[in-house]
């Protein structure tokens, strides 16, 4: 590659960086400095001195730790749950025959495809009959089977081969110690991908929680980051330094599971 050529690739790179970097680099700014500092022209682009403020600001106005513990209790929760289910349905589609095996996955793929609001209300009048609403169990339950992590779990399995699975049968292993003890220590970059997935998904979750949660003990993160939106004084400050916290677990989470994210993407491609 010519000098030139290596240049605007990276020209194009940092374009990228701060493209990708720009806005979570001004919101941690904005988390330290007043509206007025924000609102400024030309733009405020140096961290202040406001954050001991702003954050005595937002516990005033809202109860972020409790909303934090909501949100981090319902996604963990989920997470583990929702992993082990479609690791099981992942398995299950991809390892044994059955009848109407390919009719059933094929019904999980248009399910992908249904709007989330067209649910909303069957969901909602489901949940009130069973008077469950205003739970961490109503936040939870609904989305346990999530269509695309079994997919990419189910195109994960498939890379096991059958005769080791064969092989422990043979050697006595039952089932559950073939899917627990063989099959899901092979598929941990899958594992690692699904996780974050449905990670992401639940701690940035937000039409659901918000029908079906009622009193402000329950709020999750982004009900009370929606709270601090729409006050009609609208401090940008309080709402950079909640936007931040409320951004911080997704990368904590990312930081862990890097290294198998690409591995468990790259192994869901699979032929058929």
């Amino acid at each position: 590659m010519s000098i030139l050529g290596k240049v605007l690739k990276y020209v194009v790179l940092a374009i990228g960086l701060f493209i990708t970097l720009g806005p979570f680099y001004w919101m941690l700014v904005g988390a330290t400095n007043s509206s007025g500092a924000l609102l400024s022209v030309p733009p405020n682009l140096i961290p202040g001195d406001q954050l001991a403020e702003n954050f005595r600001n937002l516990l005033d106005n809202i109860d972020i730790f409790q909303a934090l513990l909501n949100s981090t209790i319902i996604t963990v929760t989920f997470t583990v749950v929702a992993g082990l289910f479609s690791a099981a349905a992942g398995y299950a589609f991809a390892k044994y025959k059955f009848k109407g095996r390919n009719t059933l996955f094929a019904m999980l793929l248009v399910s992908m495809m249904i709007p989330y609001q067209a649910l909303i209300i069957p969901q909602f009048e489901l949940f009130a009959n069973l008077g469950i609403l205003n739970t961490y169990s109503a936040i939870i339950l609904p989305q346990l089977a999530y269509p695309f992590a079994i997919f990419l779990m189910r195109q994960s399995m498939k890379s096991i081969p059958d005769s080791l699975l064969e092989s422990a049968r043979i050697d006595g292993c039952g089932e559950y110690r073939i899917f627990f003890q063989i099959s899901l220590p092979m598929m941990l970059p899958a594992i690692g991908a699904v996780a974050i997935f449905l990670f992401t998904h639940q701690w940035n979750n937000f039409l659901w929680p918000l029908v079906a949660i009622v009193t402000e003990d329950m709020y999750t993160l982004p009900i009370v980051l929606s709270i601090l939106a729409g006050q009609d004084n609208l401090d940008y400050g309080q709402l950079m330094l909640a936007a931040s916290i409320s951004v911080l677990p997704i990368f904590i989470m990312f930081l862990f599971l890097q290294r198998y994210f690409i591995a468990g993407i790259a192994s869901g491609a699979v032929k058929e």
